[in-house]
């Protein structure tokens, strides 16, 4: 077989992708060749004048397989299907500052002529932005790290056989169909790495290497008759670590549940609406805490410039150290450190160390996400270490840190919750759900429901979701359950910006109790 150019230059760039990313585990400086790759573009923008420049070297691979059951059209057979995708992307981007200005060019072409190239490209575009700045780029201080960090895994996923990752999905997928009612299943699983190189002219060389693991097992069950349709996920906590976490997330075994109460759902009656309390469990909660506190407490949303797509936020500068959005239950805290969350590394894309820092303190708003040239807006010196960029493509720009809720006493319990309810809904897993652009009024469904009379958990419900506004729901809450109850669940591309980039991110926390919130029938 004849090898073509594009094929060529692909098995090239992988091969040199390779090289520079090789190098033992446990070793805590950068590949030398990566050093010297960066220190091309250093140069060359300290000879045009450039005030500042960085350089970031990546690698990115992702790999999706699934299996999906569905019966055949007009006979008894069910069809099979996997799905299988595997994509690699490898290059560099460069910024600089030029006259108090930013200017940013990438390339996949990772070589020094090409790096050079790149970055008096950056200084055209910088000092074509600084014709029209309204005032300069402010950076706050960091330090400068000479370091290497791998996030925690024993087994690389891209290692593992395909046929041995299809086995256990279809065997999820199978023990999902046994109940006639059930229509289809869907089993999911999903890799992500990255290998991540950073330099600046500030002297900090920094290597990194990111490992994501995710699942999912889906059932699907119909009722022809009424023409109704219900699912119900597991969906595992996602986490930054190996091939070694997929045993754990027990997908066999959690197929089977789900089987059962997709046809415990299909039959539920519809919820009764009205003001109600609910006891959310941590798979659901983690989503509301993302759209209610993750994205509003983004300064760049804060400030504006995120309007034009992704909105702004009613949690404005002058709300900073004073405002009560929560009740005193409510701690709630960014951080890009907890080990094996989405969003943890030991740097984040300006080069700042990581950190854990307060949002809201007991129900007053105290922090804002920031990165290097925003913290000089609020007043404050340092970064909270959240820029991201999601390609070397890409921009690096303000993007969530893992956003968590602290646990409540240590002898609470989620019966103690469930029991404090007189009439209320236990709410597990995500559904659909609708926020304004402010982040302000908002209305969020579920996977599961239950129905809570005289302090006890009760059969399944339907047709469930609730409405509020933020800082009233957050006010609502008047429990939470103790550490041994914390559990952390995540979402995987975020998205924001324009182009937009994505972004996974973590969310811990305990089940909650919520008061008097406004439920409705959807469907």
């Amino acid at each position: 077989m004849s090898l073509s150019r594009r094929m060529f230059l692909g098995s090239s760039a992988a091969a040199l992708a390779a090289e520079l990313f090789a190098g033992p585990k446990d070793s805590n400086t950068p590949n030398p060749a990566l050093e010297k790759l960066a220190d091309t573009a250093l140069r060359e923008a300290k000879k045009l004048k450039a005030s500042y420049c960085d350089i970031r070297i990546n690698r990115y691979r992702d790999q999706s397989i699934a299996a999906r059951l569905t019966p055949e059209r007009g006979t008894s057979k069910t069809n099979e299907v996997p799905t299988i995708s595997d994509n690699e992307s490898f290059g560099f981007g460069v910024r600089v500052i030029v006259d108090g200005a930013w200017g940013f060019a990438a390339s996949p072409v990772v070589t020094a002529a090409e790096i050079a190239r790149m970055t008096a490209e950056a200084v055209t575009v910088a000092k074509a932005n600084a014709s029209i700045k309204t005032k300069p780029v402010v950076l706050a201080p960091v330090k400068a790290y000479r370091d290497r960090w791998t996030s925690p895994f024993e087994r690389n996923p891209f290692e593992v056989p395909i046929q041995e990752k299809l086995s256990l999905l279809f065997d999820v997928g199978r023990e999902i169909k046994k109940h006639t009612r059930v229509f289809s299943s869907n089993a999911t699983l999903d890799f992500h790495s990255e290998d991540k190189y950073f330099a600046s002219s500030e002297g900090s060389s920094i290597q990194q290497l990111i490992i994501q693991t995710f699942g999912t097992a889906q059932a699907t069950a119909v009722d022809l008759q009424r023409r109704l349709s219900k699912t119900r996920s597991h969906i595992p906590t996602p986490l930054a670590t190996g091939y070694e976490f997929i045993p754990t997330m027990n997908l066999v075994e959690n197929g089977r549940r789900i089987r059962e109460e997709v046809v415990e759902h299909l039959m539920a009656p519809p919820v009764k609406a009205g003001k109600k309390d609910l006891v959310l469990m941590p798979s659901h909660l983690f989503l509301t805490i993302h759209e209610s506190v993750g994205h509003p407490t983004e300064l760049d949303r804060a400030l504006g410039y995120e309007a034009n797509f992704a909105g702004t936020s009613y949690i404005t500068p002058d709300k900073l150290g004073k405002a009560r959005i929560a009740s005193e239950h409510v701690n709630i805290y960014g951080d890009r450190t907890t080990e094996r969350a989405l969003a943890t590394v030991a740097y984040d894309d300006d080069g700042v160390k990581t950190t854990k820092f307060p949002i809201i303190s007991k129900g007053i708003f105290t922090g804002y996400q920031t990165i290097r040239d925003q913290a000089h807006l609020i007043g404050e010196k340092e970064s909270r270490g959240c820029c991201y960029a999601d390609s070397w493509a890409s921009v690096p720009f303000q993007r969530m840190p893992n956003v968590s809720m602290e646990p409540g006493p240590q002898d609470s319990t989620l019966d103690d919750l469930i029991g404090g309810v007189e009439d209320g809904i236990l709410i597990e897993g995500r559904g659909s759900y609708s926020i304004d652009q402010q982040r302000y009024n908002f209305q969020f469904g579920g996977d599961a429901f239950w129905e809570i009379k005289g302090g006890k958990k009760r059969g399944m419900i339907a047709q469930v979701a609730y409405q509020a506004r933020t800082p009233d729901f957050w006010q609502s809450c008047d429990a939470v359950a103790g550490p041994s109850y914390w559990q952390m669940y995540g979402t995987a591309r975020d998205g924001k910006g324009e182009p937009i980039q994505v972004n996974s991110i973590s969310h811990g926390c305990s089940p909650a109790r919520f008061r008097q919130v406004n439920v409705i029938v959807t469907d």
